[in-house]
């Protein structure tokens, strides 16, 4: 029952951060900016978190060998992470092919699980990433990047990948001793500090009441808070905690199939006949590197 209540919340977190790709798409495409929205975002998220925990009646008490801790993990994830990433989807010009290169993720987990936590890694884990990668570049080899700005695009989505492995190795290392939603609490309010001197400047630069408090924004930027920052991130520090950083980040291999899907679904994007087979190949991937075939361990040292 466990392994199913994991399963959810991983492809719960999966499915809010892949609509995220459009929901951000939409405010950049509005000329709101990155450092007017992300703030917003966290923040709001992170008190309505501290709402939940308090009601809950979870410790919110941080040991002090734990805050250098906490500190980078803030520093990965909101503030190296979102920045990047909402950045390469304005570079890009793409929601999807942003999510591609995000997927790229298990990757660099796979070598951070077996090096960080001696994580069980098999052939078929391996033989299932690649399978999925191969799927989600189908996903995405119809499209072609037209701005001017795409591999520079690609390049900062490359640096939210390397945030985002380590930001899944600091919450790994927190899980045993704090509540998910605590985790992610602390992590916004840290967030939302390194945001700060961002967000009262070039943030406010070019604040227009009228366009910033319409519903237009306001719509996709209470999604970001509520469904892809308060529940997915929650939700996220639990999976990691459950199956290891190496196996939960092969779920975010999802994200392009969650884009394209929602792009096509909301008239944002259009899929061909060979992206939808790409989709498919994508989630064999990642079913196979979930089963338990009774591979042996790759890195397992001999007796």
């Amino acid at each position: 029952m466990e392994k199913v209540k994991t399963y959810i919340a991983a492809v719960l977190a999966i499915l809010f951060w892949g609509l995220s790709y459009i929901w951000s798409g939409r405010l950049v495409a509005q000329g709101i900016p990155v450092e007017y929205f992300l703030p917003i975002r966290i923040f709001f998220a992170a008190c309505l978190l501290l709402i939940v925990n308090l009601v809950c009646g979870y410790s919110l008490h941080i040991h002090r060998n734990h805050l250098l801790t906490f500190f980078l993990l803030a520093a990965c994830e909101p503030f190296i992470y979102f920045f990047c990433e909402t950045y390469g989807i304005q570079f890009t010009g793409s929601p999807t092919i942003s999510s591609l290169v995000i997927a790229s993720t298990p990757v660099l987990a796979m070598v951070a699980g077996v090096v960080f936590f001696k994580e069980h890694i098999t052939w078929q884990h391996i033989v299932g990433m690649v399978i999925c990668l191969v799927g989600l570049v189908l996903v995405t080899k119809a499209h072609r990047g037209e701005s001017r700005l795409f591999y520079f695009g690609l390049a900062v989505l490359v640096l939210a990948v390397v945030a985002e492995v380590a930001y899944a190795s600091l919450t790994k290392a927190l899980t045993d001793g704090y509540k998910p939603s605590v985790i992610v609490m602390y992590q916004f309010f840290i967030g939302s500090i390194f945001f700060l001197p961002l967000f009262l400047t070039r943030g406010m630069e070019h604040y227009d009441p009228d366009l910033y408090n319409s519903w237009s924004v306001w719509e996709p930027l209470l999604c970001l808070c509520i469904l892809c920052s308060t529940v997915a991130f929650a939700l996220w520090a639990y999976a990691i905690g459950q199956l290891g950083v190496a196996k939960s980040s092969i779920f975010q291999a999802l994200n392009p199939v969650v884009t394209a899907l929602a792009g096509f679904i909301l008239g944002d994007e259009i899929l061909c006949g060979g992206q939808w087979v790409g989709l498919g190949i994508a989630i064999f991937g990642v079913i196979l590197t979930q089963l338990n075939l009774g591979s042996k361990n790759l890195f397992a040292k001999k007796a």
